[in-house]
């Protein structure tokens, strides 16, 4: 069993657990006043504490890769019908200023580019998922 700890990108631009509880709290907290996004979030979140914590989780995993994150953003967010694919633009804008406040310059533009890559990820998987664009292999 290989027991060498996990070194994650976010360690080389000074991301730590502060750092992301911090954009991840600030980002929500305005994703929750957001007059498009808010409705979105607030209708489908029952209890932000325990979200907010598994979205600490899940930006550690992917920044420090602590493998805390235990979940399935695919699946969590296409039971989810009221997210459409206008709304994805909507989040990335408002998760960049907040990261551009919140985080240094080097950490921001490595918060962006997981933000990014997650968000096409998501927005093709909901895309496939719900007949909008045929699977690869169809």
């Amino acid at each position: 069993m290989d027991v060498r700890a996990r070194v994650g990108p976010g360690h080389e631009v000074g991301v730590d657990e502060a750092m992301i509880r911090r954009q991840v709290h600030t980002f929500y907290g305005r994703v929750r006043l957001d007059p498009v996004l808010g409705p979105i979030f607030n209708a489908a979140v029952d209890d932000w504490d325990e979200h907010l914590a598994k979205l600490c989780d899940f930006w550690s995993s992917v920044l420090l890769m602590t493998g805390r994150f235990k979940g399935s953003p695919m699946a969590a967010h296409s039971r989810r019908p009221e997210i459409a694919s206008e709304h994805f633009p909507l989040w990335l804008d408002l998760f960049e200023r907040t990261a551009r406040e919140t985080c240094p310059p080097a950490a921001a533009d490595l918060f962006m580019e997981k933000a990014r890559m997650i968000g096409r990820s998501l927005s093709l998987g909901l895309a496939v998922s719900r007949g909008e664009i045929p699977p690869l292999d169809a």
